[in-house]
């Protein structure tokens, strides 16, 4: 990942991982076109129904990818760095399917999205990393509807705690990363039912307290619920090596 201090644009490009094999020429004609944004937590950065003027590059930070309809909002995805946030309607020319807010401060490449567009169209490797950079989202969109269909709400909660278990430092409470309400929308259920749930783990040594949690025998906890590879593993962005193409 880049550091957290960037000269310009084009030093940030150099620096993201899977745009290494993307001659400087490339990188050079998208930094002429380009700009850095650092944008503060709760700013918006496009709405849901506008068309793109720019692909956009998260380097650092957190983006929330919200759904809209009337007076209500959902969250979609939480977008981490370094990612392109809905480059298909960049490419496409079509309006967003989702507003963008911005949970923490967070620092991003603007590229005009005709010099986007034109990069695509003309530079074999950056197409690659573009299409390596979608399909890691799509595949993202597939496992989160894996869980949505395949797991109770249940199995849904306990193993969101399990990745959290995997993270944290042994005999250490855990605290949620997310308001209640934003880790519901992201597992496919009400803030009650997220609640409910969270109390009826208590079975298996849960303990809440605000937004921190506390499991009692994580060994236990492991050995009733366990995580899929298939839902639950990382999706990083791997280009295709020019050479296997």
């Amino acid at each position: 990942m880049p550091p957290k201090a960037f000269a310009n644009a084009r030093e940030a490009l150099a620096l993201i991982p899977w745009l290494q094999a993307v001659p400087s020429a490339t990188l050079d004609a998208l930094a002429e076109q380009a700009m850095m944004h650092r944008v503060p937590a709760g700013s918006i950065l496009f709405e849901q129904a506008e068309t793109p003027s720019f692909a956009q590059f998260l380097l650092t930070g957190c983006v929330d990818l919200v759904a809209v309809s009337g007076g209500s909002t959902s969250l979609i995805e939480v977008v981490q760095p370094i990612d392109l946030l809905l480059p298909a309607a960049v490419l496409n020319r079509q309006p967003y399917l989702a507003r963008a807010q911005v949970r923490d401060d967070s620092r991003l490449i603007l590229i005009h999205a005709d010099a986007f567009r034109s990069a695509v169209t003309n530079d074999h490797a950056f197409c690659l990393a573009v299409l390596a950079c979608q399909a890691a989202q799509f595949r993202r969109e597939v496992k989160l509807a894996r869980g949505l269909r395949t797991r109770s709400a249940e199995e849904r909660v306990a193993c969101y705690l399990l990745q959290l278990l995997d993270g944290a430092q042994a005999d250490t409470p855990l605290r949620l990363p997310l308001e209640k309400r934003h880790i519901a929308w992201q597992l496919g259920m009400t803030r009650e039912t997220l609640s409910r749930t969270l109390a009826s783990l208590a079975r298996h040594g849960v303990r809440i307290a605000g937004d921190t949690i506390m499991i009692t025998d994580p060994g236990e906890f492991r050995s009733c619920w366990h995580l899929d590879p298939l839902i639950d593993a990382p999706e990083p962005i791997v280009p295709l090596a020019l050479g296997l193409c």
